[in-house]
């Protein structure tokens, strides 16, 4: 797979993260203990294109890190089968690093250092050559400005463009921006709390309302809700066998939906599907920790199908 041609191109984060558990969050100038804490290879974009892969899905990983990217992450994901050539080491920045906080319900907080995927556009390196012999590529979290110039510079090719930009919606992302990149995207991924966001920039009640051949919200332990061609379907939640950690959730959720569409499922089937992968994911500490195999996917999403 690592030399081959992908199917998809995933632009984000490469990112290592620190997970701590707290029993509650403290107030100002208060401390409290952690109760655990790990140290993982993380980021958007690894957690999506590594997954899929892991999965089977041809992908390519888009993206700059420091020069100071652990050897055993990168290792780590050539042995997911990730084509490779365009994720590039840079001098100017460290490698991203984010600081994720669960408290005993499960609820997070995260602080993080942006590193080169957020300055991209300062590069002058546009990674443009898998994406654009890509059946799908998938904008996630990063510089939207670069995000904008890579979709147009391969706006002529056969690529379904996915714009997701997650986290980044409240900070990174305005107005023009959003409107820029849908302008070169088929489908949108949100999940509840970033489509108020993105309602909000564009005027409408809805993220369902935004014309395009997909759009995805999803809603946490409510399932997700998506516009397939102009009809609204809401897609259930697939439980596992516990809930340990929630990060990576939703990364795990757009790998196997990738992974449907590359098996040959259609697109309903491919959102049950990508809700029974993100199932597993969360019964570990870590978004990479607990990843499936197809078959145990298929398993678990067999009577939603």
């Amino acid at each position: 797979m690592a030399d081959g041609k992908p199917f998809l191109s995933v632009y984000g984060h490469v990112t290592i993260d620190q997970i701590v558990s707290i029993e509650r969050f403290p107030e100002m100038n208060e401390s409290v203990d952690v109760i655990s804490k790990n140290t993982t290879l993380g980021g958007t974009g690894t957690n999506i294109a590594t997954a899929a892969a892991t999965l089977g899905v041809p992908t390519a990983i888009c993206a700059f890190v420091g020069d100071d990217f652990p050897a055993k992450y990168e290792s780590r994901m050539r042995d997911s089968g990730l084509i490779m050539d365009e994720m590039i080491k840079v001098g100017e920045y460290e490698t991203s690093q984010a600081l994720v906080i669960n408290d005993l319900e499960m609820r997070q907080k995260v602080i993080f250092y942006q590193g080169p995927q957020g300055s991209a556009s300062k590069l002058n390196n546009l990674l443009t050559k898998n994406a654009s012999s890509s059946r799908y590529v998938h904008f996630c979290t990063g510089d939207p400005a670069y995000y904008i110039s890579v979709m147009e510079n391969i706006s002529g090719s056969n690529a379904m463009v996915s714009l997701d930009p997650a986290q980044e919606i409240y900070k990174m992302w305005n107005t023009e921006k959003i409107k820029n990149a849908l302008e070169f995207s088929d489908a949108l991924f949100c999940n509840n709390y970033e489509a108020k966001v993105i309602e909000r920039h564009l005027g409408i009640k809805s993220v369902l309302d935004i014309e395009k051949d997909l759009v995805v919200c999803t809603e946490g332990e409510d399932g997700s809700v998506a516009k397939i061609g102009g009809e609204i379907i809401r897609i259930p939640v697939i439980k596992g066998k516990a809930v340990k950690d929630a990060t990576g959730a939703g990364d795990a959720y757009r790998a196997g939906f990738y992974c449907g569409r590359y098996k040959g499922y259609d697109v309903r089937e491919s959102l049950v599907l990508a809700s029974a992968t993100s199932s597993f994911v969360v019964e570990e500490v870590g978004a990479l920790t607990n990843l499936p195999t197809w078959d145990s996917v298929l398993e678990r999403a067999d009577r939603y199908l």
